[in-house]
């Protein structure tokens, strides 16, 4: 009875605060009335290792017993759980894990490929956020927020996310997880360790099969929409050869299966059949004056319907089509103008994603005042997602036109990525005077392609190679001036070539818009650019007293700049259009300054922990995306399409965030964070909202994609089981809160605010834990992302401006069982 009140008492992922020692009480409740039991949580944010409550930067850290409290498996989860932090899974009519943007601190990345926060494991690059959360049971996940170019580099512009892994000892250790709830949700997860020699060389190794069914019934065929598979194996070896020395070398590889995505339409046009019967309804609640070429003082006024203010609840069923025709699946299978071979891409509608990731890590201690640290890393990841891109069942639109017998258009996006890194450092402490200096390099590449079955199953078209080397000098001295008094300078030079290859046939180049026409053997360099940029920072931080610091810093960020290789694949107009929308060839980075106050500390014998900051950062030579739709009498539809960037937007972004945690008794554990990400836009240019709405003048709004506001309450209960021995209760309820998102700059529509609620609970005795949980106790269905996107129909009428929404729909209340034994 009392472990069943306990589970009904329960509760799950929550929040984002680091709960240096509240999560101890969850993790299986306090064994002892001693109020700082948990200790001290140790950071890398500055590559050496440092005390959370002591570095002066704002960092929130989850160990893996809160993970475990929260039940954080996913991006998604690790989102919701960390105010300050949106997961964007909506790009290019599509809303699933194929595309994850990770927005920090309200940094949308303003394509689809684009990020502005980089990720780590073990302070290794890894190509794709869906890399980070493959490990099985992680140490430690940190989240540095604010630039940290100086240290980590590229990408690093609003922040970085670094995975630790946890660490075999020489004593033969072992764990088993299973997991089952609704909607055949289950989770086997397998970890074994334990010694090869001794101490000297140690291993560990975890496997973890993860999958589910969708929550939302797809009304074409009945089946559901968004499942999810993950199938991950990692190994870990550990080499201590001498007390001063430790090498690492880990390996990961991880495949996703999933099927089509759970997402919501909402159409500002019906979708009607020849005889007038309304298949899809619109749901336009307001119209505006847009312009046919989306520049200001060019084409002409047009009427465009669309919507406006709160994104309403679905008018029309969730639907697709999924069924792979036998001429379907023969275009699958067919290599011709592939990126990723058939024999690792998906063979019907969904995403399958291969990563493989290894790296070495190695730490010397010199003496007393030197350490010297090497990283290297190897990331390949392939992915192919075929969806439904007009989004609805379409099979009463019947037409001997199409090769279904009725209007359809699956889609199908490729992607093929290899990287490699390597960084060498060297860690000092001389007296007061303390800091590292190192060089670090990545090469890294990517090509991607695909294309749509609309009247024939034309081959699909592949891109050009697109490859960038960063070589990089870093660098940070920090001098105790006093006890109390430290001031830190740290800086980055770092060097960005970036190269730009003619697909693998051979290319031909339509128009000398940005180079000279005619034809490119395969392989050959199309276009390059090199980009020298310094990143510095400053830092002062005072120590009150043992339990407060406060800190003040200014720093400089750079986004790396980019190469439009798309745009030289194109017709003649459609090179044209872009170079008159702005569209440029290189596009150069992105800079950040970022000022910064903060303070951290304890109260109460170290019971309450918190830590807060004020951020003000304005971001310049911002690149954003320029959408093109121009007439192509070589296209099946007579119109084509393409996305390309430049540099059109600044935007000020300025802030405030506060986490804390606090052990009020032995029995009662309270967490909490909240964040205001706010953004004021400067500047920006985008043909495609200003076709739409006829809008050019875009200061004062927001960005679009990020939460303004986002919050997360906990509270964890834990103590002794009075009715059996060496057994502990604990449950844990949670609250996750965020604000809603707009869909474009022009601010017109946005998602209501989410409120998520979390119940887990659970006894453990000796090594065996039995635990309880539901996810979304309240059944919440407000959509988690939204993005502008088409109505596409037979007349395809609407596709010159945007004309629908797409929105992420959430999972659905799922209750589940877990039991875990530990060897």
């Amino acid at each position: 009875m009392l472990a069943l009140l306990a589970v009904l008492g329960a509760a799950a992922p929550a929040f984002a605060a680091d709960a240096p020692n509240a999560s101890d009480a969850a993790s299986a409740a306090p064994k002892s009335d001693d109020k700082d039991s948990g200790g001290e949580i140790l950071v890398t944010a500055r590559k050496r290792s440092e005390d959370i409550l002591k570095v002066p930067v704002t960092i929130t850290a989850l160990t893996s017993d809160a993970l475990n409290q929260r039940g954080i498996t996913s991006l998604s989860t690790l989102a919701q759980n960390t105010p300050g932090i949106n997961i964007n899974d909506n790009n290019s009519g599509r809303a699933d894990r194929s595309f994850q943007q990770i927005v920090l601190r309200g940094f949308t990345p303003s394509t689809t490929l684009a990020t502005t926060t980089s990720m780590f494991i073990d302070g290794v690059a890894v190509a794709s956020p869906s890399e980070i959360l493959s490990i099985t049971d992680p140490a430690q996940i940190d989240v540095v927020k604010g630039p940290q170019s100086a240290y980590y580099g590229r990408n690093t512009f609003a922040g970085a996310i670094n995975v630790t892994t946890k660490e075999p000892t020489d004593q033969w250790h072992g764990s088993l997880l299973g997991m089952v709830g609704t909607r055949q949700n289950y989770r086997l997860q397998g970890a074994i360790e334990g010694p090869i020699f001794g101490d000297v060389l140690t291993f560990r190794v975890t496997g973890e099969r993860f999958a589910k069914n969708g929550s939302w019934t797809n009304a074409a065929d009945g089946t559901k929409l968004g499942n999810q598979m993950s199938t991950v194996a990692t190994a870990l070896l550990v080499f201590k050869p001498a007390y001063n020395f430790k090498m690492k070398l880990f390996g990961l590889r991880s495949e996703d299966n999933d099927g089509e995505g759970a997402q919501g339409h909402i159409f500002a046009y019906n979708v009607t059949t020849p005889s007038g019967t309304i298949v899809q309804k619109s749901q336009s609640n307001c119209s505006f004056q847009g312009n046919t070429r989306g520049v200001q003082g060019q084409g002409t006024a047009i009427t465009n319907a669309y919507i406006c203010g709160i994104t309403p609840a679905l008018a029309n069923p969730i639907s697709a089509n999924t069924n792979v025709t036998p001429g379907l699946a023969q275009w699958l299978a067919n290599p011709t103008g592939r990126v990723v071979k058939p024999s690792e891409g998906v063979n019907g509608y969904g995403l399958r994603r291969i990563s493989k990731h290894a790296h070495l890590t190695a730490d010397w201690t010199i003496d007393e005042h030197l350490t010297a640290s090497y990283l290297a890393g190897y990331n390949r990841e392939v992915w192919t997602d075929l969806l439904d891109l007009d989004g609805y069942d379409s099979s009463a639109l019947v037409s001997t036109a199409y090769p279904r017998g009725y209007f359809d258009f699956p889609y199908l996006v490729e992607r093929k990525t290899n990287d490699w890194s390597m960084e060498g450092r060297l860690a000092y402490k001389y007296g007061r005077l303390h800091g590292v200096v190192g060089v670090s390099y990545l090469k890294a590449q990517a090509v991607q392609g695909g294309g749509g079955v609309l009247f024939s199953y034309a081959n699909p078209i592949p891109g050009g190679l697109a490859d960038s080397k960063t070589t990089g000098i870093f660098g940070g001295l920090t001098y105790d001036v006093t006890d109390q008094l430290s001031i830190s300078a740290e800086g980055r030079y770092q060097i960005d070539n970036l190269g730009a290859y003619a697909v693998a046939g051979g290319q031909t180049v339509a128009s000398s818009a940005y180079i000279p026409a005619g034809y490119y053997a395969g392989g050959s360099k199309l276009a390059s650019a090199t980009y020298r940029n310094f990143s510095p920072r400053v830092i002062a931080n005072y120590q009150f007293t043992p339990d407060l610091m406060v800190y003040a810093s200014w720093a400089k960020g750079v986004n790396p700049g980019m190469i439009n290789v798309s745009v030289l694949s194109q017709t003649a107009n459609i090179q044209q259009a872009a170079l008159n929308a702005g569209a440029t060839l290189a596009v150069s980075p992105e800079k950040i300054t970022n000022y910064e106050l903060g303070m951290k500390g304890k109260l109460f014998d170290g019971a309450l922990r918190y830590s807060t900051a004020l951020y003000y950062a304005k971001w310049t030579n911002q690149i954003n995306a320029i959408s093109i739709v121009a007439p192509d009498p070589t296209s099946a539809t007579g119109l084509s399409f393409i996305n390309t960037s430049a540099n059109s937007g600044n935007v000020d972004l300025y802030g405030f965030e506060v986490e804390g945690s606090w052990k009020v008794s032995p029995l009662i554990s309270l967490d909490g964070a909240a964040a205001i990400n706010a953004s004021d836009i400067k500047q920006f240019k985008s043909t495609i909202v200003s076709q739409l709405t006829g809008i050019y003048d875009f200061s004062g709004k927001e960005m679009k994609n990020t939460s303004k506001y986002s919050s997360n309450f906990g509270i964890n209960l834990g103590g002794d089981l009075s009715a059996a021995s060496n057994a502990r209760w604990y449950s844990r309820f949670d609250w996750n809160f965020k604000s809603g998102q707009w869909s474009n700059e022009a601010n017109i529509v946005r998602t209501p605010d989410r409120h998520i609620f979390n119940l887990r609970g659970g006894v453990t005795r000796n090594n065996v834990t039995v635990e309880a949980f539901i996810t979304n106790l309240f059944n919440n269905h407000t959509y988690t992302s939204i993005a502008d996107n088409y109505t596409i129909d037979p007349s395809l009428a609407h596709l010159a401006y945007n004309s629908a929404l797409v929105v992420g729909l959430p999972e659905l209340r799922t209750f589940g069982l877990q039991l875990k034994i530990k060897m």
